[in-house]
């Protein structure tokens, strides 16, 4: 598949969306903000992430939030309706705040409200204005009706359950008795009632509407029972398939909100620095950009910012999936939600609450929620072939059977009526987005950014994957790996100190890898010099010292054969080399490099465990990329490349291997990722338009995500599979039992309540996934 690479935007903005086949995952940006798509749809950018859980207010789009809209059922529903309105450009579903955005021309939204309506639900405008607030209240308000519901709906059902109990019994009991049979069908009317009204509201619209939905087939088939005399059973079907519902829906709601906790990880409350230098306890919310935060050890960061004052260990696993703690120190970045274990820090807000990392990445998990998956979108097309089949079916059962099978037509319509409940496609059509909700939700909280269900299931089938050295494979900052003094016999001590006091004036990357390297006290350097392109001077003692590369070296004629044969050696190695001198020698040499994270040797192991060829893809000249590759076990190196030799280097691989993915963090990534089947960004130290570009973004940049997120994918597919063949499998049984005439109703509702149960609880499994890494 190919994809159009985004721009980068700032807020307020909007950018180019990436499009691939049918449906585009939401261009999700961290730390920018999330674009929603919609099948067979352009894009609809947001560029306003809040911490919320409601589809957002993105710019050319209208959120309404619709009660009854709680299940995949209701959805397609809606898409359904909506389809026929023209000029509706994107949609965007978000189940767990029942909302759902619009893109589309202001004339158009009217239509698209009265289509909603026909099709039986009432849609809610949500305000653009202050659109977090409201955003958030509308999210709060679907909680407390959900608890509500879930409340009273269990003592209505357990009520209902109980009348149908009684119902059976009194049929039993006394099936000769015209007076107690008249109790008993009031008492099993009475349970249906209770059980059944917004089962049969849903219904009835569906069925004025020329729809077969499950709701549908449901109050068919109970009505049918009833007119016929099987109330008892009637009543105990109804009062069944609603406890399932209701059960489905719990389990549903946990899939869908399964990150959502995480936002509660966030302190309410931050102590703030003063205009007076005291410090007062603000609520979060209302702190501003660039106030200094104290927090102590053991306390949780309540916004995002910078540190600067204090050193400690940071908890950052709520945000990167980091299982170890963090040295952070000044300059370095906290995240609201992580927790400060060992040392007092303050920090500057760099974030307000409803702009943390921690909360864009819950709105982008729900965004990618609101987006269908392939399986998703197969199922809900199969099932849209399936219902109506089943309901000619059951028809052709009661209309046919007396003739052709000698049956009394009670006996027929009876049949045909446990026919419709077996095949209810419930299972089927929850199977696939509790299992890719689980597996996303998984996936957050391992550091794993997945932007949508496409990118999930479709990291499978990754063939290749191209890396980006320096960021990626590479910590991305030089480190001092090796220093000789050059000085035979002479203490090194004072060497060392005399590079480390130069190197500590300068602010060039290699100048500060050799001060942190070295580490030691630092001397007075006066008259001190920038030598542009070269390096640094400065005198020490009553001396004058230089601090510089090769080409320093030989203007100042003080190379020779051994210190060109020592640079040659580290330059192989892809090594920066400096170099101490005085007036009269070369003192030290200092080499410097990029060196290689701890984690990415083992990746590059798993990755072609998995059977995925590794491909380095790098700026840097083809000497340093060998020396990398050959460390982190890379076979195949391209150097010296610029960014649209990356991009043809990509088409190559996609030539040669198939499905290729790319992984970078840099501004020349960016295209590549776009080009690539699938992006991985490095989120850390990632850019913005690199992160845009990608597809799937690792918060903590430990590249062992990458095979990680492959074996997450491939376990996914096989759960979606093992899920529709439970659904279709157990449904298969039970219809020929039923046409055969050896299915009760109380069977079919069993079955209908066990195959959902089943694939839902399948599906969770993915939540408690933990991989080794």
């Amino acid at each position: 598949m190919t994809k159009t690479p985004p721009l980068a935007a700032e807020p307020g903005t909007d950018s180019a969306c990436a499009v691939a086949d049918c449906c585009a995952a939401p261009a999700v940006v961290i730390p920018m903000a999330p674009n929603a798509c919609a099948e067979d749809a352009c894009c609809v950018h947001s560029h306003a992430p809040t911490a919320t859980h409601a589809a957002v207010a993105t710019p050319g789009a209208t959120v309404f939030r619709i009660p009854a809209m709680d299940c995949a059922v209701e959805e397609s529903d809606i898409r359904r309706a909506l389809d026929k309105v023209t000029g509706i450009k994107s949609l965007n579903f978000q189940l767990g705040a029942r909302t759902i955005a619009i893109g589309a021309p202001p004339e158009v939204i009217p239509l698209a409200v009265k289509a909603i309506q026909n099709a039986g639900y009432e849609p809610t405008l949500v305000p653009v204005e202050a659109s977090t607030a409201a955003l958030a209240s509308a999210q709060a308000d679907a909680h407390d009706h959900d608890r509500h519901d879930h409340g009273t709906g269990v003592k209505r059902l357990a009520a209902a359950l109980v009348f149908a109990l009684v119902a059976e019994g009194v049929h039993y009991i006394a099936s000769d008795m015209p007076a107690m049979n008249y109790l008993g069908l009031a008492v099993a009317a009475l349970a249906i009632w209770l059980s059944g009204m917004e089962t049969y509201a849903k219904g009835i619209r569906a069925l004025v509407r020329g729809r077969l939905n499950i709701n549908a087939l449901m109050s068919v088939a109970v009505t049918g029972a009833f007119v016929i005399g099987q109330w008892p059973e009637a009543a105990m079907v109804m009062a069944l398939y609603a406890i399932a519902e209701l059960i489905e829906a719990r389990a549903a709601d946990r899939a869908r909100n399964a990150i959502q906790g995480l936002i509660a990880l966030a302190p309410e409350e931050a102590e703030v620095l003063q205009a007076d230098r005291s410090w007062k306890t603000t609520p979060s919310k209302g702190v501003a950009l660039d106030a200094i935060v104290r927090i102590r050890p053991g306390e949780r960061v309540p916004l995002d910012g910078v540190i600067t004052e204090g050193r400690s260990a940071i908890n950052q696993a709520p945000v990167t999936g980091e299982s170890l703690p963090v040295e952070r120190s000044i300059g370095d970045p906290v995240y609201a939600g992580t927790i400060n274990e060992t040392g007092e820090l303050q920090f500057r807000v760099t974030a307000a609450a409803s702009n943390t990392t921690l909360a864009r990445i819950i709105h982008a998990v729900e965004e990618a929620q609101g987006t269908r998956a392939p399986t998703q979108r197969f199922v809900d097309r199969f099932a849209a072939i399936y219902t109506p089949a089943v309901f000619v079916l059951a028809l052709l059962v009661a209309l046919l059977s007396p003739w052709l099978a000698g049956l009394d037509w009670l006996d027929a319509i009876y049949k045909a009526l446990v026919l419709l409940v077996v095949a209810c496609p419930c299972a089927l059509v929850i199977s696939t987005p509790v299992t890719v909700v689980s597996a996303l939700a998984s996936a957050a909280r391992r550091g794993i950014l997945i932007k949508g269900g496409t990118w999930l299931e479709e990291a499978r089938n990754l063939k290749a994957i191209a890396l980006d050295k320096t960021g990626t494979l590479t910590e991305g900052k030089p480190r001092l790996v090796e220093w000789k003094s050059l000085r035979d016999g002479d203490d090194a001590g004072p060497i060392a100190r005399i590079a480390m006091s130069l190197a500590n004036r300068s602010d060039h990357p290699v100048s500060k890898a050799i001060a942190q390297g070295l580490s030691l006290p630092v001397s007075s350097v006066s008259s001190f010099t920038a030598l542009a392109g070269r390096g640094t001077q400065g005198d020490i003692g009553g001396r004058t010292y230089v601090l510089g590369n090769h080409r320093l070296i030989e203007e100042r004629g003080q190379c020779s054969a051994d210190i060109e044969a020592a640079l040659k050696t580290h330059e192989e190695q892809g090594r920066t080399v400096t170099l101490l001198a005085d007036e009269d020698s070369v003192l030290a040499i200092f080499a410097v490099a990029d060196t290689l994270k701890d984690s990415s040797r083992t990746a590059i192991a798993e990755l072609k465990a998995l059977g995925v060829t590794p491909v380095m893809l790098t700026g840097d000249n083809i000497a340093t990329a060998r020396t990398i590759a050959s460390q982190a076990g890379i076979d195949e190196v391209r150097g010296n490349l610029l960014p649209e030799d990356k991009l043809r280097e990509i088409n190559a691989l996609q030539d040669r291997h198939g499905m290729t993915g790319m992984t970078g963090d840099g501004i020349n990534d960016a295209p590549a990722l776009a080009r690539s089947d699938i992006g991985f960004a490095m989120g850390g130290m990632g850019t913005d338009i690199a992160m845009e570009a990608a597809d799937i973004v690792v918060m903590n940049d430990d590249l062992r995500r990458i095979p990680e997120t492959i074996r997450l994918s491939r376990r996914t597919h096989g759960v979606l599979m093992q899920n529709i063949a439970l659904a279709l499998g157990i449904k298969a049984v039970f219809m020929v039992l039923a046409i055969f005439g050896t299915a009760t109703m109380w069977m079919a509702v069993f079955a209908d309540m066990g195959a959902t149960l089943l694939v839902v609880a399948n599906g969770l499994r993915l939540m408690k996934t933990k991989d080794s890494t």
